[in-house]
């Protein structure tokens, strides 16, 4: 029943509240990346949600569009931005994904929604993380973050898939407010975030 039905209902009702409190950190953020990034606040991308449906994820932008000689962006630690490097770290740019929760794209709590190019990359049992709706934060987040290899980020989130309740979700939410304090797991060694996923051949 949670699952189905009370899982989307608490969704829905913290993402609301989220938003009222967070508000006033959310307009000075979109006023200073506004001025950092040229007057783009934000990021928006496809990404694959839950069965692989294909959504519109809207996300604080922390990277500028600097690109090199041939046109191709530079690489993601080089377009970081100082203030956008701070909105990373204390994970304020995930704050307009409650927008994608009260949509019904996103759940709180559940696997991250990654690139739309990784899905033929996926094993199928890779592939069961879209089995949900994919979440703001997840159990791969609180155990490591960016931090970890693409194995165990998918040993994680085909876990979570397999053991969703509302205890876990309310005990996933709390680690993750304490991994927001203690600033863990923001990027994997030698990259801004995580490097690209090539599947599990190559």
């Amino acid at each position: 029943m949670y699952k189905h039905f009370l899982k989307q209902v608490l969704d829905s009702t913290l993402a609301f509240v989220a938003l009222i409190i967070a508000s006033p950190v959310i307009f000075l953020t979109i006023v200073f990346l506004a001025i950092a990034n040229q007057g783009k606040p934000f990021f928006f991308q496809r990404r694959p949600g839950k069965n692989g449906r294909v959504f519109l994820l809207v996300k604080f932008k922390t990277m500028n569009d600097r690109k090199d000689q041939d046109g191709k962006l530079l690489p993601d630690e080089v377009r970081l931005t100082r203030i956008g490097a701070f909105v990373r770290k204390t994970s304020l740019d995930e704050l307009p994904q409650l927008i994608n929760v009260l949509k019904g794209d996103m759940s709180l709590v559940g696997p991250r929604p990654l690139l739309v190019e990784y899905l033929p990359l996926y094993t199928p049992e890779q592939n069961r993380r879209h089995e949900v709706k994919p979440g703001i934060t997840g159990w791969a987040q609180v155990n490591g973050r960016n931090a970890i290899s693409w194995d165990q980020k998918f040993t994680y989130d085909v876990w979570y898939v397999d053991n969703i309740s509302f205890l876990l979700d309310i005990k996933i939410i709390f680690l993750t407010i304490k991994k927001v304090f203690k600033s863990e797991g923001i990027s994997s060694q030698g990259h801004a975030t995580m490097p690209f996923f090539t599947g599990n051949n190559k």
